[in-house]
């Protein structure tokens, strides 16, 4: 027992040292942002199919989607950028009966969504356009990115830097210290694409180019800085 007294006494006379020898510090958060235009878009689009039978209404799909498929490929998209995304195929149910009759399947639904990556913007809205007229009836989001954002994500970072001194060298005026070494930098965040726009096949007009506004995108970045109080 004297032992383990001995050895709580020593922890408590070693705490307030401990405690002594830490340096003061600031900690403060960063954010820089950068808006540039893109040069790239990225498409949810597909195919959703009805018939009596789960064969018939898979089959339909098929055809569907692969017809999509080709017309991509034939306005230049490449293998690479077209991806399949989502594949569903269920039961269509009538809930007509109000006398507790369970629902009836009246048929099957199939559903294909494809990811697609349009490398050249200024051939969008003819893609859009030849997508629907050759089947995709369902767009799910459209949305733009760069595709290399190095450059533009290294001057959020230098801008999220600069915000976090500014904002530690106005705590430490306030406060009538002076800062002191950063003891540490830490990244948080990073790209930050617009929401993807959702819209309905009957928003295009077939046997035109549908109509797109690129805009441009911002990119973040978010830095948190501790420094080093000098009194």
């Amino acid at each position: 027992m004297r032992v383990l007294g001995l050895f709580a006494t020593v922890l408590l006379l070693a705490g307030p040292a401990v405690a002594a020898d830490a340096p003061a510090t600031i900690s403060v958060t960063g954010e820089g942002r950068v808006e540039a235009a893109p040069d790239m878009a990225t498409i949810s689009l597909g195919v959703t199919t009805e018939a009596r039978t789960a064969g018939a209404a898979m089959a339909a799909n098929s055809d569907g989607v692969r017809a999509v498929i080709e017309r991509l490929k034939t306005a230049g998209i490449e293998d690479r950028d077209v991806q399949t995304s989502g594949l569903s195929l269920g039961p269509r149910y009538d809930y007509g009966s109000s006398d507790g009759t369970p629902p009836t399947i009246v048929g099957y639904a199939a559903s294909n969504m494809v990811t697609v990556r349009v490398r050249a913007l200024d051939t969008l809205g003819s893609v859009l356009d030849g997508a629907v007229s050759d089947g995709a009836n369902t767009l799910n989001g459209l949305s733009f990115g760069i595709a290399e954002d190095d450059e533009a994500l290294d001057e959020a970072r230098r801008r999220a830097v600069a915000e976090a001194r500014r904002k530690a060298e106005l705590y430490a005026d306030a406060a009538g210290v002076s800062l002191g070494r950063v003891l540490s930098i830490s990244e948080a965040g990073g790209y930050a694409p617009p929401m993807p726009m959702a819209m309905a096949e009957a928003s295009f007009a077939k046997g035109a180019d549908v109509p797109v506004a690129p805009g441009e995108v911002s990119l973040g970045a978010t830095v948190t800085m501790v420094y080093e109080i000098s009194q």
